[in-house]
């Protein structure tokens, strides 16, 4: 699915957040070019991306107190039939007050002035493999229960899409996959395969650009060979490694997609010891690399968004964070100046 979204060096960045305070978050979510909502794991439990998607998944029980996520088999069954009767009213899976302090505050905002803007959900791999039974088994490994993880998911996008896309046409939601780097592991007993088959039957069901971001470092064939606009990296940790899938990358990049970049370090000891131009140094290093084994750099600029490396949750330090998106801005500045973008 080919999609009109440019590259140019524009600035996006995960969901997560370490402020307490609503409207700083929001206020530096906005400062990008390609804004998100955030999402405050530090407020409480029901801010956790992994809590954000359970909101009417049958079987599941927040257990806020002890911070968990409890699934019965059993109240799965029991509530599928309510799931069933639901599934027309897009108001059930949408992301309600209780389950996101900052979603309907980011609505109001004046978001058609952006050039884009993001929503996110954890995705269904990693939801299926972080998610036990009573017999602490992830329940992604039940052919079901698994099967229904990908519909489920697939709504919750559908409606959180529509919902922003109401408020600027180039609005997406990418799916955050942490988990995903584990079905390349001989210890995961859901295999790459089957999950190659699952995924792409699931981003069928998506509408609009579809995006997944992970800061692991899976095989990258497997992710650049989906039916993906937008696939966002570490760059900062494994940008050596990515690029040397250079033949994947340029089918995708012909296909039309984005990459989004993640250059600037989370963590205070990292920021404080890096400059920009240093960082551009990498980058440019990494797209010569990709230029010399034909992949022209004029497509790499107009196919490239730069993010932050990783979450912004592993650093507790809200200004450190705060950092981290100036050093992103000042990096894209300095690459549109260079190039005329």
């Amino acid at each position: 699915m080919k999609v009109d979204l440019a590259g140019d060096c524009r600035t996006t960045a995960m969901g997560i957040l370490p402020h307490r305070s609503l409207d700083r978050a929001l206020q530096l979510a906005l400062s990008l070019d390609i804004p998100f909502w955030p999402q405050l794991p530090k407020l409480n439990f029901y801010e956790d991306m992994y809590v954000q998607v359970s909101e009417h998944f049958p079987g599941i029980l927040i257990d806020e107190e002890k911070k968990r996520i409890v699934f019965s088999v059993t109240g799965f069954y029991g509530g599928l039939e309510e799931y069933l009767e639901r599934t027309d009213d897009p108001g059930y899976f949408r992301l309600s007050p209780k389950y996101s302090l900052v979603y309907d505050a980011f609505l109001k905002e004046e978001l058609s002035k952006y050039y884009a803007v993001r929503g996110q959900s954890i995705g269904p791999v990693s939801y299926g493999l972080k998610i036990t039974d009573e017999n602490k088994r992830p329940i992604i490994y039940d052919d079901e229960v698994r099967a229904f993880i990908f519909e489920f998911i697939s709504r919750k996008i559908d409606a959180q899409y529509r919902e922003l896309v109401e408020h600027n046409p180039r609005a997406f939601v990418w799916i955050d996959e942490p988990g995903l780097e584990l079905i390349f592991m001989a210890i995961s007993g859901y295999s790459s395969e089957r999950a190659r088959d699952d995924y792409a039957s699931f981003l069928e069901m998506l509408p609009g650009p579809k995006g997944v971001h992970l800061c692991a470092n899976p095989d990258w064939s497997f992710l650049l060979g989906l039916d993906l606009n937008i696939l966002s990296v570490d760059i900062l940790a494994w940008g050596e490694i990515f690029t040397r899938y250079t033949g994947d990358i340029r089918t995708f990049l012909n296909r039309g997609g984005i990459i989004a970049w993640g250059i600037t370090p989370t963590l205070d000891e990292e920021i404080n010891g890096v400059s920009a131009i240093q960082l551009v140094e990498k980058l440019e290093s990494l797209w010569e690399f990709l230029a010399s084994r034909g992949i022209p750099k004029e497509q790499i600029l107009s196919q490239a968004w730069l993010a932050p490396a990783r979450c912004c949750l592993i650093n507790p330090n809200e200004t450190g964070v705060e950092k981290s998106f100036a050093l992103l801005r000042e990096i894209s500045g300095i690459l549109k100046d260079k190039y005329k973008l």
